[in-house]
């Protein structure tokens, strides 16, 4: 009887301890990891669309999580590639909710994986498996009403035409 008692405690014991090694948190993203998101994106898509003079990326977090060493953020991505001749315009680029990893190694983050949803009529679905589901709806949300995105991009842009 009494054994069987111990290995109860034991095995609640592992259960708890298992369970909270795998705990997440919000993490607040600071402005290294904003750095990294944004360069990635730039250069995960240099080679897909059109070549233009300057790209610039910027992102709307919804929420972290960090679990171990990685951080995952929920983000909305808007890219956009611009010429000195046609000034603030945009030439090509995308507007697409992303889930990002940034590994955290030696105080440094590197990415470790990037998603995004599938385009057209899985695009919905997609987004609720890549996403927890208050973000995802977050997300659907701002689909087409992120305005304050394009006028960062546009400043973005606007001080780089004044170098």
């Amino acid at each position: 009887m009494q054994s069987g008692f111990l290995r109860m405690i034991l095995i609640i014991g592992l259960l708890t301890g298992c369970n909270a090694m795998n705990q997440s948190s919000a993490v607040e993203v600071t402005s290294e990891m904003h750095e990294m998101i944004s360069t990635y994106i730039i250069q995960s898509y240099e080679d897909v669309y059109p070549k233009t003079d300057k790209q610039f990326e910027v992102h709307k977090v919804y929420g972290t999580k960090k679990i171990g060493d990685i951080t995952t953020v929920y983000l909305y991505s808007l890219y956009s590639g611009f010429n000195k001749e046609t000034k603030t315009e945009g030439q090509s680029g995308h507007l697409v909710p992303a889930v990002i990893k940034l590994k955290n190694e030696d105080g440094k983050y590197v990415v470790s994986s990037y998603k995004e949803p599938s385009d057209g009529d899985d695009f919905k679905n997609t987004l609720y498996k890549i996403f927890p589901r208050k973000y995802a709806a977050q997300a659907l949300e701002d689909t087409g009403n992120l305005a304050v995105l394009h006028e960062e991009l546009e400043r973005k842009a606007e001080a780089w035409l004044k170098q």
